[in-house]
């Protein structure tokens, strides 16, 4: 094969573009990846979920010392500020940086620096520079960024994103975080369990509407509960930038002034200026790749994944989905569609679920019951001093099948993963009396499991 001609070229090195150029190397194919960084990872190392839950962890551990009485006294000699946390999240990102590398060279894996642009569909350059590389099929893996309207000043010093942010260097005593999704709730618990008062600007009428009410719930109380004061059925109509501080205007006529603002009202797909459009390829309004089931473009040869293509923008899904995207190429039989996904949010505490929700169900007239078990009624929850958390399984009324975990609290993000593995498996296997009949090493948090299963099982037998 030719020097600059390869069987795959993906493009991205987060977590979908390294799944998949290394399933296809491993499937014995010639493989480049082209990265716009000089270091590989994407923008989920370098901007994204990487810095921004180390960065929250290192949060939640002062709040931990500030509330554990043992503690109280450290916590007190030294409060860290935004820039010193930051810099110890920074160490995760050359860690990550370094294990990534190595992926790549130990399964053979060419890495191309620069941005790349497509000639026609069996072609691909990098700009401004090198020669045509060839091959006879793409990968598309550019991730996202944060949407900016062309109304907002993001070159001002107090207005920040997702992405600036990281090289905030000062501790704000005011924050005002407009959009309340994922992104927006989970810097607004950062910055309110940093000690500082933030105005979360959120145009419905909960926060996380696709969550269970109960969760959202529970959300909504314990960010109140660190300083977050959430502004429903809000939205921004414009910004004034001064020295010293900014003021948001909203649509309902109030004012809210604050050291920073964060702008956190969604994201772009990474689809800009590589000539997608001029070979066919479509793109929605927020420059989304849309896909087929098999994440095949308008084009047959060139294939996308990850959050190029919108939801559900989970680095979990991105890497699950650049596999399967490789494997619709190199193994069709061993493609797998990536449509059942844990939702993981790392707000402080976190959640995590999966499957249907008490609204949804009651919607589809489904008859369900309910378990739920409180961490602090846990002997793990007790030993640790976890008061805030909550697994509350949704079961069908007569077969017993789980339809819903939904989780809320420390470690909620792991906790899912054990009624993830129940919940796929096939007829009776998927059923609430599992939970009963398997022993759970004691004192864990898995031990809620066997209690939100008796809760709910005593309420239908």
């Amino acid at each position: 094969m030719a020097r600059n001609t390869y069987d795959i070229i993906v493009v991205g090195s987060g977590p979908a573009g390294e799944s998949a150029a290394i399933n296809a190397a491993k499937h014995g194919k010639k493989v480049a990846l082209i990265s716009n960084r000089d270091k590989v990872g994407g923008n989920c190392t370098h901007l994204g979920t990487i810095p921004s839950k180390a960065l929250r962890h290192y949060v939640k551990q002062v709040m931990q010392f500030r509330s554990n009485p043992l503690l109280r006294e450290f916590a007190t000699l030294h409060k860290p500020s935004f820039p010193e946390i930051i810099r110890h999240a920074d160490r995760v990102i050359d860690e990550q940086v370094y294990l990534r590398s190595t992926y790549f060279e130990k399964n053979d894996v060419n890495i191309i620096q620069g941005h790349a642009v497509f000639n026609d569909a069996h072609s691909i350059r990098i700009a401004n520079k090198g020669p045509l590389l060839k091959a006879d099929s793409f990968i598309i893996a550019t991730g996202s960024r944060p949407y900016r309207p062309a109304n907002v000043n993001f070159d001002h010093p107090r207005l920040f994103d997702s992405d600036k942010i990281l090289t905030l260097d000062h501790s704000p005593k005011k924050v005002t975080v407009i959009g309340a999704g994922v992104i927006g709730c989970e810097y607004a618990s950062i910055f309110g369990g940093l000690g500082c008062k933030v105005e979360l600007i959120n145009p419905a009428n909960t926060l996380l509407s696709f969550l269970d009410w109960e969760i959202s719930d529970a959300l909504s109380y314990h960010l109140r509960d660190i300083g977050v004061r959430s502004r429903h059925n809000e939205e921004y109509e414009s910004i004034e930038y001064h020295d010293n501080y900014v003021v948001t205007n909203l649509r309902s006529g109030k004012r809210i002034k604050s050291d920073i603002i964060l702008w956190a009202n969604g994201r772009t797909g990474n689809s800009d200026n590589m000539g997608l459009e001029e070979l066919g390829i479509v793109l929605n309004a927020r420059g989304h790749i849309e896909v087929n089931e098999r994440y095949q473009t308008a084009v047959p040869n060139i294939y996308a994944a990850g959050d190029v293509i919108g939801w559900p923008s989970l680095a979990s899904a991105s890497y699950d989905q650049g596999r399967a995207a490789c494997n619709a190429i190199v193994d069709p039989e061993a493609f797998v569609a990536i449509d059942r996904v844990a939702s993981g949010i790392y707000t402080i505490p976190e959640i995590s679920t999966l499957g249907k929700t008490e609204q949804e169900l009651t919607k589809a007239q489904i008859p369900y019951e309910v378990g739920k078990a409180f961490f602090h009624n846990t002997a793990r929850g007790q030993i640790t001093g976890e008061q805030v958390g909550m697994l509350k399984l949704i079961f069908h009324f007569k077969t017993l099948e789980i339809l819903g975990i939904h989780c809320f609290g420390d470690q909620a993000s792991e906790i899912v993963h054990i009624g993830q593995a129940i919940m796929q498996q096939e007829g009776s296997a998927n059923s609430m009396k599992y939970f009963l009949d398997t022993t759970f090493n004691y004192p864990t948090m898995a031990e809620a499991y066997r209690i939100a299963a008796l809760d709910g099982l005593n309420r239908v037998f």
